[in-house]
């Protein structure tokens, strides 16, 4: 029972602790040793004590996918020194209308994040020009972090053939494929896109009718004016990327994401090497933004290796593993709540499959399947207020609190998901 309370009151710490402000690379390491304390575990001497899992968990992460987001981060730090990702999103702009503030820099997300940039990055390259359009839209801007995550984090993130380590993952311990139930994902993510862009448009509507209006501040970024490449210059290497996943997954599976990356960044680098504005800086923030997004999310994957090692834990797992009824319920519940625990879509499987990816395959459940409602699942929980992705977007990029940025992006990044993955797991239990 201590264990139990230990487990959920150092979550509950942590997203206290989160939304007050506090770096996670504090917070997390400090919440998993309270769980480590009240589970009885040892803390500096003795077999698995607390510095030995909660670091074991934290390099184990940065060693399998350093290389996916080094080259995701310096892909996106290319298409934004370039001017590719400012000429893309400008042109999906130019052909909606400024007025369609929120469907431009959803839809700038969506192509940014399907072609394979970091959500961290994509965050970073379009939240100028959405303050822009939110400006001229005069749009309360705390809606800006909801509607930067909806287009990253949501119907493209976990669909099927994203580049997005979400959804390549499930790969290593599941023998499918980055297109693994593409027809189902492929309804799911329009279900998805529209229910959650008439949600944000309700809120905001009703914002808008409370008076609600955008608030200039001194920190606003200027979009500079720049002579930029030609839109195709930012969808070609996009194309690479998706193109040479699709073509190398069989042979290299995840290895083929890194090559996918590296032919987009060498792409850029070509096509676009008459419009670098600084490389040397580009590659630098490239880099420092991989090692902060990795680190982020490396930080509770640890704690979550701590919550691993509790009976409590384990506990839970045996009990969502033997849910009766579907399995697939089974698995979203349990991968659901596992990221949750963790604060990482990525992290939480990374826990969660080799402990229940035997189970159900073992028990007849298609790998395909199973990959797909583990993508989905993986996307919804995760998005508590200590997620890494939370913190940077609403504090780092956008300058906004938890307090008033976080509600709006909860309902679009945990609500809209777990509605998707019912939609999912109807469809695969009656089709």
């Amino acid at each position: 029972m201590l264990s139990l309370i230990g487990l959920i009151g150092g979550l509950l710490l942590l997203i206290v602790l989160t939304i007050r402000g506090m770096n996670l690379f504090i917070a997390a390491p400090l919440c998993a040793l309270l769980v480590t304390i009240t589970s009885g575990l040892p803390v500096f001497i003795g077999e698995h004590n607390f510095i030995e899992t909660y670091m074991q968990g934290f390099s184990a992460f940065i060693a399998a996918w350093f290389f996916m987001f080094l080259l995701g981060s310096l892909f996106g730090k290319f298409m934004e020194d370039t001017g590719a990702a400012d000429a893309l999103s400008h042109w999906i702009i130019n052909k909606l209308g400024r007025k369609q503030a929120v469907l431009a820099v959803v839809l700038a997300c969506a192509v940014l994040t399907y072609g394979g940039v970091s959500v961290f990055v994509v965050a970073f390259s379009v939240y100028p020009m959405a303050v822009s359009l939110f400006k001229d839209a005069n749009l309360p801007r705390r809606f800006i972090p909801a509607t930067l995550a909806f287009g990253s984090v949501t119907f493209t993130m976990t669909s099927a053939g994203s580049p997005e380590i979400q959804n390549w993952i499930p790969i290593k311990y599941l023998g499918t494929s980055p297109f693994a139930g593409w027809e189902v994902s492929l309804g799911v993510a329009i279900f998805m896109a529209s229910f959650g862009f008439w949600w944000i448009r309700r809120m905001l509507n009703k914002a808008v009718a409370n008076g609600e209006c955008f608030e200039v501040r001194d920190h606003d970024p200027k979009i500079k004016t720049r002579d930029y490449p030609h839109p195709f210059t930012g969808i070609l290497p996009l194309l690479v990327v998706l193109i040479l996943s699709f073509i190398l997954h069989t042979h290299l599976q995840q290895m083929a994401l890194i090559v996918a990356l590296g032919g987009g960044v060498l792409c850029l680098m070509l096509i676009n090497r008459n419009y670098f504005n600084n490389l040397q800086h580009a590659i630098t923030a490239g880099t420092t933004g991989a090692l902060i997004a990795i680190g982020n999310t490396a930080a509770v994957v640890g704690f979550g290796s701590i919550a691993k090692s509790t009976t409590a834990f384990q506990s839970a797992v045996e009990v969502m593993t033997h849910i009766p009824g579907n399995e697939l319920i089974g698995a979203a519940i349990a991968i659901s709540v596992i990221a949750g625990l963790t604060g990482s879509a990525s992290g939480g499987q990374v826990i969660a499959l080799p402990l229940i990816a035997p189970h159900y395959v073992d028990q007849g459940v298609d790998p395909e399947e199973l990959h797909r409602i583990v993508a989905i699942s993986s996307g919804a929980l995760d998005s508590l207020p200590h997620n890494g992705y939370v913190v940077t977007t609403i504090r780092a990029i956008c300058h906004e609190t938890h307090q008033r940025a976080y509600w709006p992006l909860g309902a679009l990044t945990v609500v809209v998901p777990l509605c998707g993955v019912t939609v999912a797991i109807a469809i695969f239990s009656f089709v």
